[in-house]
């Protein structure tokens, strides 16, 4: 008798631009028009990493609109990215929670 089942993929962690609008309540500095966030998410790939991401930032009464993913730490040192021994820790710290970090946020404002 043969079993079906896969074994499970290992959770891998994406490091992902999250651009937020405006939103009640949503923290985000007075006279801001949004803001770009740093995230490393933890999932088996990188849909699941932006839908637990996106879920995450609603719940916090933020409002996403795009996401950007940017790959695994293993796709960005391949491509050349520069990544400090801080962003390791934080990526390694989301795998190990399975969780999604906020490693930066910058405030967007209207250029008047």
């Amino acid at each position: 008798m043969s079993s079906d089942k896969k074994p499970p993929r290992p959770q891998q962690v994406f490091t992902l631009l999250v651009e937020v609008g405006r939103q009640k309540d949503d923290g985000l500095p007075d006279g801001s028009t949004g803001a770009a966030l740093m995230v490393y998410a933890s999932g088996v790939d990188e849909a699941e990493a932006v839908r637990e991401t996106v879920a995450i930032l609603k719940q916090a009464d933020l409002a996403p609109l795009d996401v950007t993913g940017y790959g695994t730490l293993e796709e960005r040192l391949a491509e050349g990215h520069d990544i400090d021994d801080d962003e390791r820790a934080l990526m390694q710290r989301a795998l190990e929670e399975n969780s999604v970090i906020v490693a930066q946020m910058t405030p967007f404002y209207d250029q008047a």
